[in-house]
Protein backbone atom coordinates (compact mmCIF):
# COMPACT_ATOMS: atom_id res chain seq x y z
CA UNK A 1 0.00 0.00 0.00
CA UNK A 2 2.08 3.20 -1.39
CA UNK A 3 -0.45 5.51 0.00
CA UNK A 4 0.31 4.29 3.41
CA UNK A 5 4.30 4.47 2.78
CA UNK A 6 4.10 7.99 1.42
CA UNK A 7 2.09 9.43 4.28
CA UNK A 8 4.41 7.78 6.49
CA UNK A 9 7.12 9.39 4.78
CA UNK A 10 5.46 12.20 4.85
CA UNK A 11 5.29 11.76 9.16
CA UNK A 12 9.11 10.81 9.02
CA UNK A 13 10.13 14.14 7.25
CA UNK A 14 8.52 16.15 10.26
CA UNK A 15 9.92 14.30 12.70
CA UNK A 16 13.46 14.58 11.16
CA UNK A 17 13.17 18.18 10.95
CA UNK A 18 12.12 18.66 14.01
CA UNK A 19 15.28 16.16 15.34
CA UNK A 20 17.89 16.91 12.91
CA UNK A 21 17.06 20.64 12.26
CA UNK A 22 18.22 22.04 15.32
CA UNK A 23 22.02 20.88 13.78
CA UNK A 24 22.14 24.18 11.18
CA UNK A 25 21.17 26.36 13.83
CA UNK A 26 23.13 25.29 17.25
CA UNK A 27 25.79 28.32 16.59
CA UNK A 28 22.65 30.82 16.20
CA UNK A 29 21.40 29.44 19.44
CA UNK A 30 24.22 29.08 21.31
CA UNK A 31 24.89 32.49 20.49
CA UNK A 32 21.03 33.67 21.79
CA UNK A 33 21.36 31.71 24.92
CA UNK A 34 25.08 32.68 25.43
CA UNK A 35 26.30 29.17 25.78
CA UNK A 36 28.65 26.73 24.77
CA UNK A 37 28.22 24.91 21.03
CA UNK A 38 28.80 21.78 23.50
CA UNK A 39 25.74 22.62 25.64
CA UNK A 40 23.64 23.68 22.82
CA UNK A 41 23.92 20.15 21.65
CA UNK A 42 22.51 18.64 24.47
CA UNK A 43 19.05 19.58 22.33
CA UNK A 44 20.28 17.25 19.80
CA UNK A 45 21.32 14.93 22.43
CA UNK A 46 19.08 14.55 25.04
CA UNK A 47 16.72 14.44 22.68
CA UNK A 48 18.15 11.44 21.35
CA UNK A 49 18.79 9.86 24.78
CA UNK A 50 15.08 9.66 25.39
CA UNK A 51 14.24 7.83 22.47
CA UNK A 52 17.14 5.35 22.88
CA UNK A 53 15.85 4.29 26.68
CA UNK A 54 12.40 4.93 26.53
CA UNK A 55 11.46 3.47 22.86
CA UNK A 56 11.28 0.22 22.96
CA UNK A 57 9.32 0.13 25.77
CA UNK A 58 6.75 2.36 24.43
CA UNK A 59 6.56 0.52 21.34
CA UNK A 60 5.81 -2.91 23.34
CA UNK A 61 2.67 -0.70 25.51
CA UNK A 62 1.50 1.07 22.38
CA UNK A 63 1.77 -2.39 20.10
CA UNK A 64 -1.74 -3.15 20.87
CA UNK A 65 -3.28 0.19 19.85
CA UNK A 66 -4.73 1.13 16.49
CA UNK A 67 -1.61 2.63 14.62
CA UNK A 68 -3.31 5.64 12.82
CA UNK A 69 -3.94 7.18 16.24
CA UNK A 70 -0.70 6.11 17.83
CA UNK A 71 0.70 8.25 14.33
CA UNK A 72 -1.60 10.84 14.85
CA UNK A 73 -0.78 11.61 18.82
CA UNK A 74 2.86 11.53 17.69
CA UNK A 75 2.65 14.20 15.56
CA UNK A 76 0.70 16.23 17.72
CA UNK A 77 3.00 16.61 20.26
CA UNK A 78 5.70 17.22 17.31
CA UNK A 79 3.29 20.37 16.36
CA UNK A 80 3.34 22.15 20.01
CA UNK A 81 6.75 21.07 20.70
CA UNK A 82 7.77 22.92 18.19
CA UNK A 83 4.97 25.98 18.35
CA UNK A 84 6.54 26.38 22.01
CA UNK A 85 10.09 26.14 20.83
CA UNK A 86 9.80 28.72 18.27
CA UNK A 87 8.95 31.14 21.28
CA UNK A 88 12.34 31.02 22.50
CA UNK A 89 11.60 30.18 26.47
CA UNK A 90 14.44 29.86 28.52
CA UNK A 91 16.83 27.07 27.62
CA UNK A 92 16.07 24.30 30.57
CA UNK A 93 12.52 24.80 29.22
CA UNK A 94 13.47 24.74 25.11
CA UNK A 95 15.71 21.11 26.48
CA UNK A 96 12.40 19.75 27.85
CA UNK A 97 10.10 20.70 24.87
CA UNK A 98 12.65 19.12 22.45
CA UNK A 99 12.02 15.94 24.93
CA UNK A 100 8.38 15.63 24.81
CA UNK A 101 8.16 14.41 21.25
CA UNK A 102 10.94 12.02 21.15
CA UNK A 103 9.47 9.75 23.60
CA UNK A 104 6.84 9.11 21.06
CA UNK A 105 9.05 9.15 17.95
CA UNK A 106 9.93 5.54 17.93
CA UNK A 107 6.16 4.54 18.31
CA UNK A 108 5.81 6.63 15.08
CA UNK A 109 8.24 4.94 12.99
CA UNK A 110 8.01 1.52 14.23
CA UNK A 111 3.56 1.84 14.02
CA UNK A 112 4.01 3.22 9.92
CA UNK A 113 6.92 0.55 8.93
CA UNK A 114 4.74 -2.37 10.69
CA UNK A 115 1.67 -1.21 8.87
CA UNK A 116 3.13 -1.09 5.42
CA UNK A 117 5.12 -3.89 5.77
CA UNK A 118 1.88 -5.61 6.81
CA UNK A 119 0.02 -4.18 3.70
CA UNK A 120 2.63 -5.22 1.07
CA UNK A 121 3.71 -8.19 -0.79
CA UNK A 122 6.77 -9.51 0.62
CA UNK A 123 8.83 -9.23 -2.62
CA UNK A 124 8.25 -5.21 -2.24
CA UNK A 125 8.78 -5.17 2.21
CA UNK A 126 12.16 -3.29 1.46
CA UNK A 127 10.61 -0.95 -1.00
CA UNK A 128 8.07 -0.01 1.45
CA UNK A 129 10.13 0.28 4.40
CA UNK A 130 12.86 2.34 1.66
CA UNK A 131 9.90 4.74 1.05
CA UNK A 132 9.59 5.53 5.11
CA UNK A 133 13.02 6.09 5.74
CA UNK A 134 13.60 7.87 2.43
CA UNK A 135 12.13 10.62 4.68
CA UNK A 136 15.05 11.17 6.90
CA UNK A 137 17.32 11.87 2.91
CA UNK A 138 14.22 14.17 1.64
CA UNK A 139 13.99 16.26 5.16
CA UNK A 140 17.87 16.20 4.98
CA UNK A 141 17.53 17.70 1.02
CA UNK A 142 14.80 19.82 2.12
CA UNK A 143 13.47 21.44 6.00
CA UNK A 144 16.47 20.51 7.35
CA UNK A 145 18.81 23.35 5.15
CA UNK A 146 15.68 25.23 5.12
CA UNK A 147 15.92 25.67 8.91
CA UNK A 148 19.58 26.55 8.21
CA UNK A 149 18.82 29.43 5.82
CA UNK A 150 15.52 30.97 7.89
CA UNK A 151 17.68 31.24 10.74
CA UNK A 152 20.50 32.80 8.48
CA UNK A 153 17.81 35.57 6.87
CA UNK A 154 15.15 35.76 9.75
CA UNK A 155 15.77 34.68 13.24
CA UNK A 156 16.11 31.23 14.77
CA UNK A 157 12.77 30.68 16.03
CA UNK A 158 11.25 31.08 12.20
CA UNK A 159 13.38 27.46 11.61
CA UNK A 160 10.87 26.15 14.52
CA UNK A 161 8.19 27.35 12.94
CA UNK A 162 8.79 25.90 9.81
CA UNK A 163 9.65 22.89 11.73
CA UNK A 164 5.59 22.93 13.30
CA UNK A 165 4.05 23.44 9.82
CA UNK A 166 5.58 20.12 8.54
CA UNK A 167 4.19 18.32 11.48
CA UNK A 168 1.06 19.90 10.94
CA UNK A 169 0.97 18.44 7.31
CA UNK A 170 1.77 14.91 8.43
CA UNK A 171 -0.86 15.09 11.28
CA UNK A 172 -3.82 16.06 8.76
CA UNK A 173 -2.47 13.28 6.00
CA UNK A 174 -2.33 10.71 8.64
CA UNK A 175 -6.17 11.30 8.92
CA UNK A 176 -6.04 10.10 5.20
CA UNK A 177 -5.63 6.25 6.01
CA UNK A 178 -8.21 4.36 7.33
CA UNK A 179 -8.34 2.36 10.32
CA UNK A 180 -5.56 0.30 11.52
CA UNK A 181 -5.82 -2.05 14.10
CA UNK A 182 -2.91 -3.74 14.96
CA UNK A 183 -3.94 -6.90 14.80
CA UNK A 184 -2.87 -9.92 16.70
CA UNK A 185 -0.96 -8.66 19.90
CA UNK A 186 2.34 -10.73 20.34
CA UNK A 187 3.22 -11.31 24.24
CA UNK A 188 5.64 -9.24 25.59
CA UNK A 189 7.96 -12.69 26.55
CA UNK A 190 7.68 -13.89 22.87
CA UNK A 191 8.97 -10.13 21.51
CA UNK A 192 11.49 -9.55 24.42
CA UNK A 193 12.98 -12.49 23.75
CA UNK A 194 14.99 -11.42 20.48
CA UNK A 195 17.51 -9.89 23.10
CA UNK A 196 18.89 -13.07 23.85
CA UNK A 197 19.39 -13.62 20.44
CA UNK A 198 23.64 -13.36 20.06
CA UNK A 199 23.26 -12.62 16.23
CA UNK A 200 20.77 -9.65 16.96
CA UNK A 201 22.48 -8.00 19.44
CA UNK A 202 25.48 -8.14 17.74
CA UNK A 203 23.91 -6.14 15.02
CA UNK A 204 22.50 -3.90 17.34
CA UNK A 205 26.09 -2.72 18.73
CA UNK A 206 27.26 -2.46 14.68
CA UNK A 207 23.79 0.23 14.52
CA UNK A 208 24.79 2.54 17.41
CA UNK A 209 28.51 2.48 16.51
CA UNK A 210 27.55 3.33 12.75
CA UNK A 211 25.34 5.97 13.82
CA UNK A 212 27.89 7.52 16.83
CA UNK A 213 30.63 7.74 14.00
CA UNK A 214 28.16 9.55 11.73
CA UNK A 215 26.67 12.18 14.15
CA UNK A 216 30.34 12.78 15.68
CA UNK A 217 30.81 15.12 12.65
CA UNK A 218 27.44 15.99 11.42
CA UNK A 219 25.97 16.53 14.36
CA UNK A 220 28.72 19.84 14.23
CA UNK A 221 28.25 20.11 10.79
CA UNK A 222 27.23 23.72 10.63
CA UNK A 223 29.87 24.80 13.23
CA UNK A 224 32.75 22.91 11.86
CA UNK A 225 32.04 24.29 7.79
CA UNK A 226 32.21 28.05 9.64
CA UNK A 227 35.00 27.57 12.04
CA UNK A 228 36.85 25.39 9.91
CA UNK A 229 36.05 25.70 6.18
CA UNK A 230 35.27 29.66 7.00
CA UNK A 231 31.91 29.55 5.65
CA UNK A 232 28.93 31.78 6.23
CA UNK A 233 25.48 31.19 7.06
CA UNK A 234 24.48 31.72 3.87
CA UNK A 235 27.14 29.20 2.51
CA UNK A 236 26.38 26.68 5.03
CA UNK A 237 22.80 26.07 4.11
CA UNK A 238 23.89 25.53 0.54
CA UNK A 239 26.14 22.95 1.89
CA UNK A 240 23.39 21.45 3.83
CA UNK A 241 21.26 21.34 0.45
CA UNK A 242 24.21 19.45 -1.26
CA UNK A 243 24.22 17.52 1.77
CA UNK A 244 20.93 15.92 1.17
CA UNK A 245 20.73 15.57 -2.06
CA UNK A 246 23.48 12.99 -2.83
CA UNK A 247 22.26 11.63 0.63
CA UNK A 248 18.75 11.34 -1.23
CA UNK A 249 21.08 9.45 -3.97
CA UNK A 250 22.99 7.28 -1.33
CA UNK A 251 19.66 6.23 0.31
CA UNK A 252 18.30 5.35 -3.47
CA UNK A 253 21.60 3.13 -4.18
CA UNK A 254 21.09 1.68 -1.09
CA UNK A 255 18.28 0.40 -1.09
CA UNK A 256 18.73 -0.80 -4.70
CA UNK A 257 21.73 -3.29 -3.22
CA UNK A 258 20.24 -4.19 0.23
CA UNK A 259 18.62 -6.95 -0.86
CA UNK A 260 22.11 -8.46 -1.91
CA UNK A 261 24.06 -8.31 1.33
CA UNK A 262 23.07 -6.69 4.15
CA UNK A 263 26.70 -6.51 5.53
CA UNK A 264 28.37 -6.04 2.70
CA UNK A 265 26.31 -2.83 1.78
CA UNK A 266 26.55 -1.51 5.48
CA UNK A 267 30.66 -2.21 5.50
CA UNK A 268 30.90 0.39 2.04
CA UNK A 269 28.65 2.93 3.28
CA UNK A 270 30.82 2.86 6.75
CA UNK A 271 34.50 3.17 4.61
CA UNK A 272 33.16 6.80 4.63
CA UNK A 273 33.98 7.49 8.43
CA UNK A 274 36.97 6.32 7.51
CA UNK A 275 37.50 8.71 4.25
CA UNK A 276 35.92 11.40 4.95
CA UNK A 277 38.14 13.00 8.09
CA UNK A 278 40.92 12.36 5.44
CA UNK A 279 39.49 14.21 2.43
CA UNK A 280 38.11 16.89 4.49
CA UNK A 281 41.87 17.81 6.06
CA UNK A 282 43.37 17.43 2.24
CA UNK A 283 40.65 19.87 1.26
CA UNK A 284 42.24 22.62 3.25
CA UNK A 285 40.71 25.84 1.76
CA UNK A 286 39.99 24.59 -1.54
CA UNK A 287 36.59 25.32 -2.15
CA UNK A 288 35.90 22.86 -5.12
CA UNK A 289 37.49 20.16 -3.29
CA UNK A 290 35.69 20.79 -0.41
CA UNK A 291 32.21 20.75 -1.90
CA UNK A 292 32.90 17.53 -3.44
CA UNK A 293 34.02 15.86 -0.54
CA UNK A 294 30.73 17.26 1.23
CA UNK A 295 28.97 15.89 -1.49
CA UNK A 296 30.30 12.55 -0.95
CA UNK A 297 30.00 13.01 2.80
CA UNK A 298 26.03 13.54 2.05
CA UNK A 299 26.07 10.31 -0.42
CA UNK A 300 28.17 7.87 2.07
CA UNK A 301 26.24 9.05 5.48
CA UNK A 302 22.74 8.85 4.04
CA UNK A 303 21.90 4.87 4.26
CA UNK A 304 23.40 4.33 7.55
CA UNK A 305 19.54 4.38 9.29
CA UNK A 306 18.24 2.26 6.36
CA UNK A 307 20.98 -0.50 6.65
CA UNK A 308 21.18 -0.50 10.31
CA UNK A 309 16.54 -0.57 10.76
CA UNK A 310 16.99 -3.67 7.75
CA UNK A 311 19.48 -5.51 9.15
CA UNK A 312 18.54 -5.42 12.47
CA UNK A 313 14.66 -6.44 11.20
CA UNK A 314 15.87 -9.23 9.16
CA UNK A 315 17.31 -10.62 12.55
CA UNK A 316 14.31 -10.81 13.87
CA UNK A 317 10.82 -11.29 11.72
CA UNK A 318 8.44 -12.50 14.02
CA UNK A 319 8.98 -9.00 16.76
CA UNK A 320 8.94 -6.87 13.54
CA UNK A 321 7.40 -3.63 15.29
CA UNK A 322 9.78 -4.36 18.43
CA UNK A 323 12.78 -5.11 16.68
CA UNK A 324 12.43 -1.91 14.31
CA UNK A 325 11.70 0.31 17.84
CA UNK A 326 15.37 -1.34 19.11
CA UNK A 327 16.78 -0.56 15.73
CA UNK A 328 15.87 3.52 16.23
CA UNK A 329 16.57 3.20 19.89
CA UNK A 330 19.79 1.90 19.57
CA UNK A 331 20.22 4.20 16.44
CA UNK A 332 19.55 7.63 18.51
CA UNK A 333 21.43 5.89 21.39
CA UNK A 334 24.50 6.46 18.81
CA UNK A 335 23.54 10.37 17.70
CA UNK A 336 23.32 10.75 21.64
CA UNK A 337 26.81 9.42 22.20
CA UNK A 338 28.67 10.34 19.34
CA UNK A 339 27.47 13.98 19.53
CA UNK A 340 28.30 13.97 23.36
CA UNK A 341 31.71 12.36 22.70
CA UNK A 342 32.34 14.74 19.76
CA UNK A 343 30.88 17.71 22.08
CA UNK A 344 33.59 16.93 24.94
CA UNK A 345 36.55 16.44 22.87
CA UNK A 346 35.64 20.21 20.91
CA UNK A 347 35.73 22.03 24.17
CA UNK A 348 38.87 20.33 25.17
CA UNK A 349 40.51 20.72 21.21
CA UNK A 350 38.73 22.63 18.43
CA UNK A 351 35.78 21.72 16.15
CA UNK A 352 38.33 20.82 13.65
CA UNK A 353 38.57 17.34 15.50
CA UNK A 354 34.69 16.11 15.19
CA UNK A 355 35.45 13.67 11.77
CA UNK A 356 38.66 12.28 13.65
CA UNK A 357 36.54 11.07 16.65
CA UNK A 358 33.80 10.01 13.97
CA UNK A 359 36.42 7.92 12.05
CA UNK A 360 37.17 5.86 15.56
CA UNK A 361 33.69 4.67 15.80
CA UNK A 362 33.79 4.02 12.26
CA UNK A 363 36.82 1.77 12.74
CA UNK A 364 35.07 0.08 15.62
CA UNK A 365 31.80 -0.40 13.44
CA UNK A 366 33.94 -2.07 10.72
CA UNK A 367 35.81 -4.38 13.35
CA UNK A 368 32.31 -5.68 14.62
CA UNK A 369 31.28 -6.37 11.33
CA UNK A 370 33.80 -8.13 11.01
CA UNK A 371 33.60 -10.12 14.44
CA UNK A 372 29.79 -10.67 13.27
CA UNK A 373 30.47 -12.70 10.21
CA UNK A 374 33.36 -14.97 12.09
CA UNK A 375 30.61 -16.04 14.76
CA UNK A 376 27.84 -16.67 12.36
CA UNK A 377 30.29 -19.03 10.48
CA UNK A 378 31.01 -20.16 14.16
CA UNK A 379 27.20 -20.79 14.73
CA UNK A 380 26.40 -22.09 11.11
CA UNK A 381 29.25 -24.72 11.85
CA UNK A 382 28.09 -25.63 14.44
CA UNK A 383 24.23 -25.87 14.14
CA UNK A 384 25.23 -28.32 11.04
CA UNK A 385 27.43 -30.49 13.85
CA UNK A 386 24.45 -30.66 16.15
CA UNK A 387 22.26 -32.07 13.43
Amino acid sequence: MKRLAYIGCLGLIGIITTEFGIIGILPQVAAHYKISIDMAGMLLSAFALVIAFTGPLLTLLASGFERRRVMALSMFLFFVSCIFSAMAPPFWVLVILRILPAFLQPVYISSAIAAAVKAADKKDEHKMMAIILGGISIATVTTVPLSTWLASVLSWQSAFVMQATVSLLALVSIWWLPEMPAGEKKSYGAQLGILTRADFLMTALIAFLMISAWFSSYSYFADYLGKVKHMNEATVSKMMLLFGITGVVGNWVAGKILGRSLAVTTAIFLVGTLLIPVLLNYSGGDTILTVTVIALWGFLYAPCFLTATATMISGAPDALAFANSLAISFGNLGVSVGTAVSGMVIASQSVAVAPWVGMLFGAAALLAILLRSVLQARWAKAACVAQ
